[in-house]
Protein backbone atom coordinates (compact mmCIF):
# COMPACT_ATOMS: atom_id res chain seq x y z
CA UNK A 1 0.00 0.00 0.00
CA UNK A 2 2.81 2.39 0.56
CA UNK A 3 4.27 1.71 -2.69
CA UNK A 4 1.47 2.48 -4.23
CA UNK A 5 0.59 5.46 -2.53
CA UNK A 6 4.37 6.88 -2.94
CA UNK A 7 3.69 5.90 -6.98
CA UNK A 8 0.72 8.40 -6.43
CA UNK A 9 1.79 10.84 -5.41
CA UNK A 10 4.98 11.30 -7.34
CA UNK A 11 2.10 11.27 -10.50
CA UNK A 12 0.57 13.96 -8.42
CA UNK A 13 3.39 15.90 -8.07
CA UNK A 14 4.20 15.65 -11.81
CA UNK A 15 1.11 16.71 -13.24
CA UNK A 16 1.35 19.95 -11.13
CA UNK A 17 4.50 20.79 -12.49
CA UNK A 18 3.26 20.25 -15.60
CA UNK A 19 0.03 22.21 -15.19
CA UNK A 20 2.17 25.34 -13.32
CA UNK A 21 4.25 25.18 -16.42
CA UNK A 22 1.51 24.86 -19.30
CA UNK A 23 -0.51 28.16 -16.89
CA UNK A 24 2.81 29.64 -16.85
CA UNK A 25 3.53 29.26 -20.63
CA UNK A 26 0.29 30.40 -22.23
CA UNK A 27 -0.23 33.49 -20.98
CA UNK A 28 2.96 34.34 -22.53
CA UNK A 29 2.28 33.10 -25.52
CA UNK A 30 -0.76 34.85 -25.57
CA UNK A 31 0.91 38.18 -26.59
CA UNK A 32 3.22 40.79 -24.60
CA UNK A 33 2.18 40.92 -21.52
CA UNK A 34 3.75 44.22 -20.91
CA UNK A 35 1.81 45.86 -23.67
CA UNK A 36 -1.38 44.20 -22.36
CA UNK A 37 -0.94 45.38 -18.96
CA UNK A 38 -0.04 48.72 -20.03
CA UNK A 39 -2.96 49.13 -22.44
CA UNK A 40 -3.68 49.53 -25.87
CA UNK A 41 -2.79 53.69 -25.91
CA UNK A 42 0.77 52.97 -24.19
CA UNK A 43 3.54 54.30 -25.68
CA UNK A 44 6.63 51.73 -26.11
CA UNK A 45 8.77 53.93 -23.20
CA UNK A 46 5.80 52.92 -20.63
CA UNK A 47 5.77 49.19 -22.26
CA UNK A 48 9.40 48.88 -21.72
CA UNK A 49 9.32 50.41 -18.16
CA UNK A 50 6.43 48.06 -17.11
CA UNK A 51 8.74 45.45 -18.55
CA UNK A 52 11.60 45.84 -16.17
CA UNK A 53 8.85 46.55 -13.27
CA UNK A 54 7.62 43.29 -13.34
CA UNK A 55 10.71 41.30 -14.78
CA UNK A 56 9.28 40.40 -18.02
CA UNK A 57 12.53 41.70 -19.56
CA UNK A 58 14.28 38.48 -18.05
CA UNK A 59 14.55 34.99 -20.06
CA UNK A 60 11.26 33.00 -19.69
CA UNK A 61 13.16 30.04 -17.64
CA UNK A 62 14.01 32.97 -14.93
CA UNK A 63 10.52 34.09 -14.74
CA UNK A 64 9.61 30.65 -14.38
CA UNK A 65 11.67 29.67 -11.54
CA UNK A 66 10.95 32.89 -9.72
CA UNK A 67 6.96 32.40 -10.30
CA UNK A 68 7.34 28.73 -9.15
CA UNK A 69 10.01 28.88 -5.92
CA UNK A 70 7.41 31.81 -4.81
CA UNK A 71 4.52 30.54 -5.00
CA UNK A 72 5.65 27.53 -2.68
CA UNK A 73 5.73 29.80 -0.46
CA UNK A 74 2.33 30.60 -1.15
CA UNK A 75 3.77 34.69 -2.81
CA UNK A 76 2.01 35.50 -5.78
CA UNK A 77 2.49 38.93 -5.80
CA UNK A 78 -0.31 41.37 -6.43
CA UNK A 79 -2.94 42.44 -8.07
CA UNK A 80 -2.26 44.14 -11.49
CA UNK A 81 -6.28 45.88 -11.01
CA UNK A 82 -7.26 45.19 -7.00
CA UNK A 83 -4.22 47.04 -5.30
CA UNK A 84 -4.24 43.61 -3.14
CA UNK A 85 -2.23 41.08 -2.58
CA UNK A 86 -2.94 37.80 -4.37
CA UNK A 87 -3.39 35.65 -1.11
CA UNK A 88 -5.69 38.41 0.17
CA UNK A 89 -7.96 38.45 -2.92
CA UNK A 90 -8.04 34.62 -3.01
CA UNK A 91 -8.27 34.50 0.87
CA UNK A 92 -11.76 36.59 1.15
CA UNK A 93 -13.17 34.42 -1.99
CA UNK A 94 -11.87 31.23 -1.67
CA UNK A 95 -15.00 30.84 1.27
CA UNK A 96 -17.88 31.57 -0.91
CA UNK A 97 -16.49 29.10 -3.53
CA UNK A 98 -15.72 26.08 -1.41
CA UNK A 99 -19.49 26.84 0.03
CA UNK A 100 -21.05 26.51 -3.27
CA UNK A 101 -19.04 23.33 -4.05
CA UNK A 102 -19.95 21.21 -0.92
CA UNK A 103 -23.56 22.72 -1.07
CA UNK A 104 -23.65 21.42 -4.73
CA UNK A 105 -22.06 18.19 -4.19
CA UNK A 106 -24.37 16.92 -1.54
CA UNK A 107 -27.53 18.03 -3.33
CA UNK A 108 -25.78 15.83 -6.25
CA UNK A 109 -25.05 12.98 -3.85
CA UNK A 110 -28.80 13.51 -2.12
CA UNK A 111 -30.35 12.98 -5.81
CA UNK A 112 -27.97 10.20 -7.39
CA UNK A 113 -27.62 7.95 -4.81
CA UNK A 114 -31.37 7.07 -4.10
CA UNK A 115 -31.96 7.36 -8.14
CA UNK A 116 -29.24 5.15 -8.96
CA UNK A 117 -30.27 2.71 -6.34
CA UNK A 118 -34.00 2.90 -7.17
CA UNK A 119 -32.90 2.09 -11.13
CA UNK A 120 -31.22 -0.66 -10.12
CA UNK A 121 -33.39 -2.70 -8.11
CA UNK A 122 -36.59 -1.63 -10.23
CA UNK A 123 -34.49 -2.34 -13.59
CA UNK A 124 -35.64 -1.85 -17.19
CA UNK A 125 -38.85 -0.38 -15.60
CA UNK A 126 -40.40 3.37 -16.42
CA UNK A 127 -38.14 4.22 -12.95
CA UNK A 128 -35.03 2.90 -14.94
CA UNK A 129 -35.93 4.59 -17.76
CA UNK A 130 -36.57 8.33 -16.12
CA UNK A 131 -33.08 7.71 -14.18
CA UNK A 132 -31.80 7.18 -17.38
CA UNK A 133 -33.14 10.02 -19.35
CA UNK A 134 -32.55 12.59 -16.27
CA UNK A 135 -29.04 11.67 -16.07
CA UNK A 136 -28.33 12.13 -19.78
CA UNK A 137 -30.66 15.47 -20.09
CA UNK A 138 -28.11 16.61 -17.05
CA UNK A 139 -25.08 15.36 -18.98
CA UNK A 140 -25.73 17.09 -22.15
CA UNK A 141 -27.72 20.32 -21.64
CA UNK A 142 -25.05 23.35 -20.85
CA UNK A 143 -24.73 24.48 -16.93
CA UNK A 144 -24.92 28.15 -17.58
CA UNK A 145 -28.20 27.44 -19.86
CA UNK A 146 -29.85 25.26 -16.96
CA UNK A 147 -28.54 28.52 -14.77
CA UNK A 148 -30.69 31.02 -17.04
CA UNK A 149 -33.86 28.62 -17.00
CA UNK A 150 -33.62 28.24 -12.61
CA UNK A 151 -33.17 32.36 -12.57
CA UNK A 152 -36.06 33.07 -15.12
CA UNK A 153 -38.36 30.42 -13.51
CA UNK A 154 -37.56 30.46 -9.74
CA UNK A 155 -36.31 33.90 -9.49
CA UNK A 156 -37.98 36.06 -12.05
CA UNK A 157 -41.49 34.48 -12.69
CA UNK A 158 -41.97 32.76 -9.41
CA UNK A 159 -40.32 35.51 -6.97
CA UNK A 160 -39.20 33.10 -4.37
CA UNK A 161 -35.28 32.68 -4.73
CA UNK A 162 -32.89 36.10 -5.47
CA UNK A 163 -31.29 36.50 -8.66
CA UNK A 164 -27.51 36.84 -7.93
CA UNK A 165 -24.92 38.12 -4.72
CA UNK A 166 -24.19 35.79 -1.82
CA UNK A 167 -25.34 37.44 1.06
CA UNK A 168 -28.16 34.81 2.54
CA UNK A 169 -27.92 30.98 2.22
CA UNK A 170 -31.35 31.59 -0.50
CA UNK A 171 -28.65 33.10 -2.87
CA UNK A 172 -26.68 29.47 -3.21
CA UNK A 173 -29.41 27.73 -3.56
CA UNK A 174 -29.96 28.02 -7.63
CA UNK A 175 -26.23 27.88 -8.11
CA UNK A 176 -25.87 24.97 -6.52
CA UNK A 177 -29.16 23.37 -7.74
CA UNK A 178 -27.29 24.14 -11.72
CA UNK A 179 -23.56 23.21 -10.41
CA UNK A 180 -25.03 19.89 -8.76
CA UNK A 181 -27.03 18.72 -11.52
CA UNK A 182 -24.04 18.26 -13.89
CA UNK A 183 -22.31 16.21 -11.35
CA UNK A 184 -25.32 13.92 -10.81
CA UNK A 185 -25.55 11.81 -13.97
CA UNK A 186 -21.77 10.70 -13.45
CA UNK A 187 -23.13 9.88 -9.86
CA UNK A 188 -26.09 8.08 -10.41
CA UNK A 189 -24.70 5.69 -13.26
CA UNK A 190 -21.85 4.38 -11.31
CA UNK A 191 -24.30 3.78 -8.19
CA UNK A 192 -26.57 2.52 -10.81
CA UNK A 193 -23.97 0.14 -12.10
CA UNK A 194 -22.65 -0.78 -8.53
CA UNK A 195 -26.40 -1.65 -7.37
CA UNK A 196 -26.81 -4.21 -10.33
CA UNK A 197 -23.42 -5.63 -10.10
CA UNK A 198 -24.01 -6.24 -5.96
CA UNK A 199 -27.97 -7.57 -6.08
CA UNK A 200 -26.63 -10.70 -8.59
CA UNK A 201 -23.82 -11.58 -5.89
CA UNK A 202 -23.86 -14.73 -4.13
CA UNK A 203 -24.15 -12.88 -0.61
CA UNK A 204 -27.01 -10.63 -1.95
CA UNK A 205 -28.82 -14.20 -2.85
CA UNK A 206 -28.06 -15.66 0.50
CA UNK A 207 -29.32 -12.87 2.68
CA UNK A 208 -32.60 -13.26 0.71
CA UNK A 209 -32.55 -16.74 1.36
CA UNK A 210 -32.11 -16.47 5.00
CA UNK A 211 -35.72 -14.10 4.95
CA UNK A 212 -34.28 -10.72 5.31
CA UNK A 213 -36.70 -8.07 4.09
CA UNK A 214 -36.10 -6.20 0.72
CA UNK A 215 -35.17 -2.73 2.07
CA UNK A 216 -32.32 -5.07 4.59
CA UNK A 217 -30.91 -6.28 2.28
CA UNK A 218 -30.79 -3.60 -0.28
CA UNK A 219 -29.88 -0.51 2.01
CA UNK A 220 -27.57 -2.72 4.55
CA UNK A 221 -25.81 -5.20 2.35
CA UNK A 222 -26.06 -3.74 -1.49
CA UNK A 223 -25.81 0.19 -0.81
CA UNK A 224 -22.54 -0.24 1.65
CA UNK A 225 -20.73 -1.99 -0.86
CA UNK A 226 -21.79 -0.33 -4.57
CA UNK A 227 -21.69 3.08 -2.86
CA UNK A 228 -17.84 2.98 -2.35
CA UNK A 229 -16.91 3.35 -5.86
CA UNK A 230 -19.62 6.47 -6.05
CA UNK A 231 -17.66 8.41 -2.84
CA UNK A 232 -14.47 7.86 -4.49
CA UNK A 233 -16.01 9.60 -7.89
CA UNK A 234 -17.70 11.91 -5.79
CA UNK A 235 -14.00 13.98 -4.75
CA UNK A 236 -13.51 13.93 -8.07
CA UNK A 237 -16.36 15.48 -9.53
CA UNK A 238 -15.94 18.36 -6.48
CA UNK A 239 -12.56 19.17 -7.80
CA UNK A 240 -14.30 19.51 -11.09
CA UNK A 241 -17.03 21.75 -9.68
CA UNK A 242 -14.49 23.59 -7.87
CA UNK A 243 -13.05 24.19 -11.22
CA UNK A 244 -16.48 25.07 -13.16
CA UNK A 245 -17.49 26.97 -11.00
CA UNK A 246 -16.16 30.32 -12.93
CA UNK A 247 -19.46 29.70 -15.52
CA UNK A 248 -21.50 29.12 -12.77
CA UNK A 249 -20.51 32.54 -10.34
CA UNK A 250 -20.40 34.84 -13.23
CA UNK A 251 -24.25 34.05 -14.00
CA UNK A 252 -25.43 34.48 -10.25
CA UNK A 253 -22.56 37.06 -9.46
CA UNK A 254 -20.99 34.84 -6.84
CA UNK A 255 -18.07 36.67 -5.28
CA UNK A 256 -15.92 34.07 -5.14
CA UNK A 257 -12.83 32.54 -6.88
CA UNK A 258 -14.58 31.79 -10.35
CA UNK A 259 -16.42 35.40 -10.22
CA UNK A 260 -12.52 36.60 -9.57
CA UNK A 261 -11.22 34.54 -12.03
CA UNK A 262 -13.80 35.80 -14.94
CA UNK A 263 -12.57 39.65 -13.75
CA UNK A 264 -9.31 39.07 -13.97
CA UNK A 265 -9.19 37.33 -17.17
CA UNK A 266 -11.41 40.26 -18.54
CA UNK A 267 -8.56 42.76 -16.77
CA UNK A 268 -5.32 41.12 -18.05
CA UNK A 269 -4.92 40.46 -14.85
CA UNK A 270 -2.08 38.29 -15.01
CA UNK A 271 -1.40 37.33 -11.26
CA UNK A 272 -4.64 36.65 -10.34
CA UNK A 273 -5.38 34.35 -13.20
CA UNK A 274 -1.84 32.25 -12.56
CA UNK A 275 -2.57 31.84 -9.35
CA UNK A 276 -6.43 30.67 -9.31
CA UNK A 277 -5.59 28.33 -12.06
CA UNK A 278 -2.41 26.69 -9.92
CA UNK A 279 -4.87 26.75 -6.62
CA UNK A 280 -7.61 25.04 -8.50
CA UNK A 281 -5.71 22.55 -10.14
CA UNK A 282 -4.23 21.56 -6.61
CA UNK A 283 -7.17 20.99 -5.04
CA UNK A 284 -8.34 18.63 -8.29
CA UNK A 285 -5.28 16.82 -8.26
CA UNK A 286 -5.06 16.26 -4.14
CA UNK A 287 -8.59 15.04 -4.15
CA UNK A 288 -8.24 12.53 -7.21
CA UNK A 289 -5.13 11.57 -5.30
CA UNK A 290 -6.87 10.72 -2.15
CA UNK A 291 -10.16 9.08 -4.35
CA UNK A 292 -6.92 6.89 -5.55
CA UNK A 293 -5.85 5.65 -2.22
CA UNK A 294 -9.30 5.52 -0.83
CA UNK A 295 -10.29 3.04 -3.85
CA UNK A 296 -6.43 1.18 -3.08
CA UNK A 297 -7.71 0.86 0.18
CA UNK A 298 -11.13 -0.77 -0.43
CA UNK A 299 -10.28 -2.81 -3.36
CA UNK A 300 -6.70 -4.84 -2.97
CA UNK A 301 -6.41 -5.57 -6.75
CA UNK A 302 -5.91 -1.79 -7.69
CA UNK A 303 -2.53 -2.21 -5.14
CA UNK A 304 -1.08 -4.66 -7.56
CA UNK A 305 -1.21 -2.57 -11.01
Amino acid sequence: MARYVFHRLLVALAVLFTVALVSFSLLHLSGDLAAAIAGPEATAEVIAQIRVRYGLDRPLATQFGHWLWAALHLDFGRSFYFEHTVMELIGQRMPVTLKLGAVSLLLALLVALPLGVLAAVFRDSWVDRSAVMTAVLGQAMPNFWFALLLILIFAVGLKWLPVAGNATWQHFVLPAIALGYYAMPSLMRLTRSGMLDVLNADYIRTARAKGLSGFHVIVKHGLRNAIIPAVALAMVELGFMLGGSVVIESVFALQGLGQLAWDSISRNDFPVVRAIVLIIAVFYIVLTFLADVLNAALDPRLRAR
